[in-house]
């Protein structure tokens, strides 16, 4: 999120940082600087050392409106010519935030972030989407059942070889 100061709870940093790379100690980590003074630089800068060292594992989420990363479906492009960008966060983003229990408001969440592109993402070797909870049951169905289209962009994860979805009981209830 673009406005967050450093170490904030809510950065997707902090959380990676504090849920696996503490307890896994990896030898070197590369975050997104969100909070960089200039977004383009910080885009350029991210997006040079993914170019230098290709990904192999994306691990990601679905959003309730069907987004991978900050990809929601009225930026969605999978034929960016990017590798990070700057995104405005739609309302339905902003509000899963609230639900999911990182912001106590809407109006709380930031309105723009930094993302990795959808053809950054793709790019992986392998990719595992983890979707859990009930309020993600339609996007997880219409990623299944719909056509690939950046209407819905996790149905992109259709057209990787290595991608792989787990659900649990109530995001995937309807699949059952």
């Amino acid at each position: 999120y673009i406005g967050l100061p450093p170490g904030a709870p809510q950065a997707f940093s902090h959380y990676i940082q504090e849920h696996l790379f503490d307890a896994v100690k990896p030898a070197a980590t590369h975050f997104i600087r969100a909070h960089a003074t200039d977004s383009d630089a910080e885009c350029r800068r991210y997006a040079e050392l993914l170019s230098a060292a290709p990904v192999d594992l994306v691990c990601l989420g679905v959003g309730e409106n069907g987004h991978i990363a900050f990809n929601d479906p009225w930026v969605a492009d999978f034929s960016d010519s990017d590798i990070v960008k700057r995104v405005q966060l739609d309302e339905q983003c902003r509000q899963q935030q609230v639900n999911d229990g990182c912001f106590a408001r809407t109006d709380d969440v930031p309105m723009y972030a930094l993302t990795l592109t959808i053809p950054a993402l793709v790019s992986a070797r392998h990719m595992v989407c983890v979707v859990p909870a009930a309020t993600k049951r339609q996007a997880v169905t219409r990623m299944i059942h719909d056509p690939v289209s950046e209407e819905l962009p996790a149905t992109i994860l259709r057209r990787h070889n290595r991608a792989f979805l787990y659900l649990d009981k109530d995001s995937g209830a309807d699949l059952c």
